[in-house]
């Protein structure tokens, strides 16, 4: 375990580089983005993960030279610290304040989305018969089951809010958006919300933002995730409607109404991008996926290392606390 265990902690600083590369920034754009969004964030979340198993295993080598810990476990403390050096005791007090700090980090981005979400539901629940379809949307029924939550507000927004065990989700607009919207920009509008809801988008961003609370040099990955998942809604508006450049206009006209910023929202993430990217502008279609499978070569194989690393780290801690036992 001395070796293994530090290779989850360090493989994110060998890797930090890397993201920064614009080949990892435009993975979205070089790669089908549902396969992007899945890759970013399941990296994200691995390195995290394996990062935080072995700051814990760090933090629990250290707690077996204290008495009381070796009595509970009914190890031998000789043994014990025998096997595990008291050099560790430090870097294990070190690991422990910082499991500590990045779990309250990791905690308060929970109560964050879940209060954003929760305000989110309030202000539907004050507007009476918020959650019926528009009478000025052409099609009678726009958004099928998932419902189209009504806001009376004149600032143009749109945005999908996610549902939940005991409700399903809903795409809220405001009528200030139903007023700046061709209809058949406010169908492609309603394509990419629903793609939000019913591809669980919300769940892609929320791993990513525990990951970066968990490692920060994670960043780059939470990033690209967010901008992922708004190339897939687009991908999929643009499968909907049949018509990549009406996406686009429809894309840049909400950006420049005043929507939103924030995750979930067609208006959301570097607009100049995703409509370069739906309208295929200056692409080498072949150079750009080749590099883009590189990439992700390289990144499954971090993900790879520093899991099969904390694994490794965690086999050796139980043999040796079951020789500490044998020992007693």
């Amino acid at each position: 375990m001395r070796f293994a265990v530090w290779a989850p902690l360090l493989l994110p600083l060998l890797v930090a580089p890397l993201l920064a590369l614009p080949q990892v920034r435009s993975l979205p754009d070089r790669l089908p983005p549902r396969l992007a969004a899945w890759l970013l964030t399941g990296t994200a979340v691995g390195l995290a993960g394996a990062g935080t198993v072995a700051l814990g295993l760090l933090a629990l080598t250290a707690l077996l030279h204290l008495p009381f810990v070796a009595a509970l476990g009914h190890l031998d403390l000789p043994f014990a610290r025998h096997l595990a050096p008291a050099a560790v005791v430090p870097a294990g007090a070190v690991a422990g304040v910082l499991l500590l700090a990045l779990v309250g980090r990791a905690a308060r981005v929970l109560r964050r989305h879940r209060s954003e979400r929760t305000e989110a539901w309030r202000l539907i629940a004050a507007q009476p018969g918020s959650a019926v379809a528009d009478p000025a949307v052409a099609d009678p029924d726009p958004v099928g089951a998932d419902g189209l939550a009504l806001l009376p507000g004149e600032l143009p927004d749109a945005y999908a809010l996610p549902g939940g065990l005991r409700r399903s989700g809903r795409i809220v607009v405001t009528r200030g958006m139903l007023r700046v919207l061709e209809p058949a920009e406010l169908t492609v509008l309603l394509a990419h919300e629903r793609a939000h809801l019913t591809g669980r988008h919300h769940l892609f961003l929320l791993l990513a933002d525990l990951s970066a609370a968990l490692h920060p040099l994670l960043l780059p990955l939470r990033d690209g995730a967010a901008y992922a998942v708004e190339r897939w809604a687009d991908e999929s508006a643009a499968a909907s409607v049949a018509d990549r450049r009406l996406v686009a206009r429809a894309i840049g006209r909400a950006a420049l109404a005043g929507g939103g910023h924030a995750p979930l929202r067609m208006a959301a993430g570097p607009v100049p991008r995703r409509v370069a990217a739906l309208l295929g502008a200056g692409q080498d279609r072949r150079t750009s996926r080749r590099g883009a499978v590189l990439v992700a070569a390289v990144l499954v194989a971090a993900l790879g290392l520093s899991l099969g690393t904390a694994l490794d780290a965690a086999t050796d801690l139980h043999a040796q606390v079951e020789v500490a036992q044998q020992g007693r």
